[in-house]
C-alpha cells in the first residue's frame, strides 16, 4: 500500500496537553489526527487535559511541569504496546512536560515537536508586553519575565515555567531528545534560531484547513473580525480605526474587550458563533481584518479566509507579513496604527473589484499551500527525515 510516498502506513503517537480554554493548538491536533487517519495511518493520541491542574495543587502542578513521572511512564507503556514509527508532540505545558521525550529517545523512536508558540523563549509566549513587542528574554535567561510576572501576571507561575524550560535546556531535552522541530512559518523559525535552536533541526510546515471553497460568491460586502477580543489580537486598534472611519466591520468573538466592543458596535458585535456560521460569513464578506499586536506564528484564520476566497487586511508583523502579499492577497498596515488601518479599510470599501481580485488570488494561494493533501505530504516528508536522522544517530 502506498501512502504519501511511503511503502506502508505509519504508526504515529500524537502527544498533547489540552488547554483549559480550547484554542487553535487543540484544533490543529484534532485536524492532524483526522488527516493522518484519513490517509490510512494508525494514530494513537496521548492526551492529558490541563483541567487536571485545578485539582493538583501548586506542588502537584510544579512536579508535573518540571518532570511528569506519570507522562514518562505512560509514554514508556505506549512505546511498548503501540510501537510507533514516530512520536509527534504538540503542547507539553504544564501537565505532560518534556519528560515524554526521553522514553522515545532511549527507545530510538524519532520525536517531532511542533512549535505552536514562543514559550521556549518567552514566558508570555507571544513576545508581547503591555501591548508592545518585547524580546527581552530572547536568547537569554528569562529572569526579566519572572520579575515582571509575564505569564498570567504571576511571578510564581512565570518562575515555574521558566524553571521548566531552563531545566530541560540543561538536560539536553531540546538538543538531544527532540529529533526535529516544526515551525509554522519562516518568521517563526527565525525567532527560534535567534533563541538558540539549531536551524538545521527546524523544518517549516504551515497549518492547514479543510477546503470550504464551495459556493463562493462575487457579491461581497463589509469586513469581518474573528478572534479573541483581547489586547494581543489588536481589537483596541480596530475599534479606534472604526471610530475614525465608517467601514462596516462585523466582529465575532468575545473576551476582555467584549463589553466595550458591544457598546461601540452594537449589533455588529456578534459574540461567539459556531464555525459553520463563521465560514458562511467569510464567503460573503469583502475582507477579513487581523490587527494583531504580536507576531503570531501562523494564524489559522488566514488559511480559513484564503479557503473562502477572502483577502486579509492585517498588521505588517510576524507571520502575517509573510503570509499576506500586500496588494495581491490582502493589505498590510503599520502595526498598532489605527489611522493606517482606517485608511486601508476605506480603500477596501472604495475598491470592491480590487478586493475581489485579491480574494481570487487568496483562494489560489490556499490551493497551492494550505490544503489537507499538501499538508499530509509535508508531514510525511518530516517524519521520513526524522526517521533517517535517528538511523544515522
Amino acid at each position: 500500500m502506498q501512502v504519501g510516498g511511503m511503502s506502508r502506513p505509519m504508526r504515529v503517537l500524537m502527544v498533547h496537553a489540552a488547554y483549559q480554554q480550547r484554542g487553535g493548538e487543540d484544533s490543529v491536533v484534532d485536524t492532524e489526527v483526522t488527516l493522518l487517519r484519513d490517509h490510512g495511518h494508525e494514530v494513537q493520541l496521548y492526551l492529558r487535559h490541563n483541567d487536571e491542574a485545578t485539582s493538583a495543587g501548586r506542588l502537584g502542578v510544579a512536579s508535573q511541569a518540571l518532570w511528569s513521572r506519570r507522562s514518562e511512564a505512560d509514554m514508556g507503556r505506549l512505546l511498548e504496546t503501540f510501537k510507533p514509527d514516530v512520536v509527534h508532540v504538540h503542547n507539553t505545558w504544564p501537565m505532560v512536560s518534556p519528560s515524554v521525550y526521553w522514553p522515545a529517545f532511549k527507545a530510538g523512536v524519532p520525536v517531532v515537536q511542533t512549535l505552536h508558540n514562543f514559550r521556549l523563549m518567552c514566558p508570555q509566549a507571544m513576545f508581547l508586553r503591555e501591548g508592545k513587542i518585547c524580546e527581552d528574554c530572547l536568547g537569554k535567561l528569562p529572569w526579566r519575565g519572572v520579575v515582571r510576572g509575564c505569564y498570567r501576571k504571576s511571578r510564581m507561575q512565570t518562575a515555574l515555567l521558566a524553571s521548566t524550560v531552563q531545566l530541560h535546556r540543561a538536560m539536553g531535552s531540546y538538543e538531544r531528545a527532540v529529533t526535529l522541530f516544526v515551525a509554522l512559518s519562516a518568521f517563526s523559525k527565525s525567532k527560534f534560531v535567534q533563541g538558540g535552536l539549531d536551524a538545521d533541526r527546524i523544518v517549516i510546515k504551515p497549518n492547514f484547513v479543510e477546503d470550504t471553497g464551495d459556493g463562493l460568491l462575487d457579491q461581497r460586502t463589509g469586513g469581518l473580525f474573528v478572534g479573541r477580543l483581547s489586547d494581543e489580537k489588536g481589537i483596541s486598534v480596530l475599534l479606534d480605526a472604526l471610530r475614525l472611519g465608517q467601514a462596516p466591520v462585523t466582529v465575532i468573538g468575545d473576551g476582555d474587550w467584549g463589553q466595550q466592543t458591544r457598546q461601540q458596535l452594537g449589533n455588529q458585535a456578534l459574540g461567539f458563533r459556531p464555525v459553520a456560521e463563521i465560514l458562511s460569513r467569510m464567503k460573503t464578506a469583502a475582507y477579513l481584518v487581523l490587527p494583531s499586536l504580536c507576531g503570531e506564528n501562523f494564524p489559522r484564520t488566514i488559511a480559513e479566509a484564503y479557503s473562502c476566497g477572502l483577502p486579509v487586511i492585517a498588521s505588517r508583523l510576524g507571520a502575517m507579513a509573510e503570509l499576506i502579499e500586500d496588494g495581491e492577497t490582502g493589505l498590510l498596515f503599520e502595526v498598532g496604527n489605527a489611522r493606517d488601518l482606517a485608511d486601508k479599510l476605506a480603500w477596501a470599501e472604495a475598491h470592491p473589484q480590487e478586493m475581489l481580485r485579491m480574494g481570487r488570488a487568496a483562494r489560489q494561494r490556499y490551493l497551492e499551500r494550505y490544503t489537507p493533501d499538501r499538508n499530509h505530504d509535508e508531514l510525511m516528508a518530516i517524519y521520513r527525515e526524522a526517521q533517517s536522522l535517528i538511523r544515522t544517530r
